[in-house]
């Protein structure tokens, strides 16, 4: 097996870092530390905090991806089932901790947009590529009748997103899936539900 180089041990411990403690609170030595690197390595391989931050969300949006495309696979059940899957597996990530950790994209969203322009940039891009696969579950949900088509499928995604964040900033506060739990009651009963009979 191929030693993991020191810049994948930095991006490595940057990741975890910067999931639990935050931008802020992730300074380079704690990246450093928790590499078991030397003091100055950091500079070496990347030009900035701000640089690495880039490559560590990145990497999470990799790992989020990867969560999109297994639970809204075409697998033969109804795109409101996959979407209520994919928001189900999520729970349960939350879970395993605590309900005090919520999404890297969205606690980046929060802390870094308005210090760092080319993190908000990137964070605006990576919104635009998410949302592009739940669009597309969406409108296959409308087209066979299951789901409203009073608005476009691409705001139906969008509106998703940002919703699903803000109930998991509600849960960080709580610390409780009750704010996760309410979300899904609600958007299966009205924005996820079929139009109304004349």
């Amino acid at each position: 097996m191929a030693r993991q180089s020191l810049r994948e041990k930095l991006l490595d411990a940057g990741f975890r870092t910067i999931w639990n403690s935050g931008y802020a609170a992730a300074g380079v030595r704690d990246i450093v530390a928790a590499a078991d690197a030397r003091p100055g390595s950091f500079t070496n391989h990347f030009a900035s905090k701000e640089a690495f931050v880039g490559e560590v969300l990145d990497r999470y949006f990799t790992y989020v991806s990867g969560l999109v495309e297994a639970a809204l696979a075409q697998d033969g059940t109804p795109p409101i089932g996959r979407l209520r899957r994919y928001l189900d597996v999520i729970t349960s990530k939350l879970e395993a901790h605590d309900w005090a950790r919520g999404c890297m994209i969205g606690n980046l969203s929060l802390e870094t947009a308005v210090h760092s322009e080319p993190l908000r940039l990137q964070l605006v891009a990576i919104f635009e590529r998410w949302r592009q696969p739940f669009a597309v579950c969406i409108a296959e949900g409308q087209a066979a009748g299951d789901i409203a088509k009073t608005f476009e499928a691409e705001d139906l995604a969008d509106f998703l997103l940002s919703s699903w964040q803000g109930a998991m900033l509600r849960m960080k506060v709580e610390r409780s899936p009750e704010p996760l739990e309410r979300f899904k009651k609600v958007i299966f009963s009205t924005v996820f539900a079929k139009e109304p009979t004349p």
